[in-house]
């Protein structure tokens, strides 16, 4: 009997020593937990999987604009579709049965797609404040082959600099390892150092800078408008093209307040001294949140923008295979 419970707290009871021992949820809980996770997941993948059908069919969506938008969604569709699962095993079981060449995979493709979806925040709020800030400007400095040049080098950058400071744990998965069954990431200090200004404390100062000045324009001109203040033609053609455009800001504008809400408390923690790679309590529930955080974004667009639901209507009815459904006025 004394063996048998023994075994039942290892990870890997053929290792005895060598393995990690841990503490098994009650079977009801897993479940609960499980399904619940799962749900998530699923609908996260589901909601940007609809988010990018609809900025790829469409052709009045093909702006620089919803081109961010959709590198957002797929950074969101990679969080449910692998990132997620993985957390919600990590979380449950308490166990990485993956082996250790995984589990440093696993760190790698997290941190990526964190800093993709950094990058992507701080290239919506530059393409709010020109187009808030500098209308007149606006068609001629962003263009959909910058934009898209900008993504690209966004993906890669991330994957390149958390290569750079994950490539040990790469080379030598298990180094730091107490035991098997423990999958465990450790940045030194410089390292993570650069890693707090380049992906944390750096792009919120942008974000914030840049999304100060937009509120600050926005309010100004809509004080004008309201109180009917004598304008030149071209400012008056300025508040012409800043009707949609404040309304596309002030959307984004909560996409990226709901991200920085989430983002902050994960980095906190690591600022605190915890282990984010560890399955307590604590720093999985800040991951988890910063994964709930890509199911929140498809909710936000469905409220504020009228495309979405009805881009979403033409997909569930199947209107969207129809001949010419591309060309289709959803604006």
């Amino acid at each position: 009997m004394m063996g048998d419970q023994q075994e039942a707290e290892l990870c890997y009871p053929q290792l005895l020593n060598l393995s990690c021992s841990f503490v098994p949820r009650p079977h009801t809980e897993a479940v609960l937990l499980y399904a619940l996770l799962s749900f998530i997941a699923v609908l996260t993948v589901v909601l940007n999987l609809l988010v990018i059908i609809s900025i790829s069919h469409f052709k009045q969506l093909h702006t620089p604009t919803n081109l961010l938008l959709l590198s957002l969604a797929v950074s969101d569709l990679l969080v449910g579709l692998l990132g997620m699962p993985l957390y919600t095993v990590r979380f449950i079981e308490t166990c990485w049965l993956l082996g250790d060449f995984l589990c440093a995979l696993s760190h790698i493709f997290g941190y990526t797609i964190t800093s993709a979806s950094v990058g992507n925040m701080v290239l919506i709020s530059i393409d709010r404040h020109v187009a808030i800030c500098y209308p007149l400007q606006y068609s001629n400095q962003i263009t959909r082959s910058r934009v898209e040049l900008c993504v690209c080098l966004c993906w890669a950058c991330s994957l390149l600099y958390n290569g750079l400071i994950l490539k040990e744990h790469l080379t030598q998965p298990d180094k730091y390892n107490s035991c098997f069954g423990e999958c465990v990431v450790v940045i030194d200090f410089v390292s993570g150092s650069v890693d707090l200004v380049v992906t944390f404390v750096g792009p919120c100062l942008v974000i914030v800078i840049l999304y100060s000045r937009v509120f600050i324009t926005a309010v100004s001109q809509a004080r004008a408008i309201r109180t009917h203040v004598q304008v030149t033609a071209v400012v008056r053609a300025k508040v012409t093209v800043k009707k949609s455009e404040r309304k596309a800001a002030r959307t984004l504008g909560v996409v990226i307040l709901v991200f920085l809400v989430v983002f902050c408390p994960y980095y906190c923690l690591s600022l605190a001294g915890y282990d984010l790679s560890s399955s307590a309590l604590p720093p999985t529930f800040v991951t988890l949140l910063l994964c709930f955080n890509s199911c929140l974004n498809p909710l936000i667009y469905a409220l504020f923008y009228p495309w979405f639901r009805k881009a979403i209507k033409y997909i569930v009815t199947l209107k969207i295979l129809e001949q010419c459904s591309s060309l289709a006025n959803i604006l």
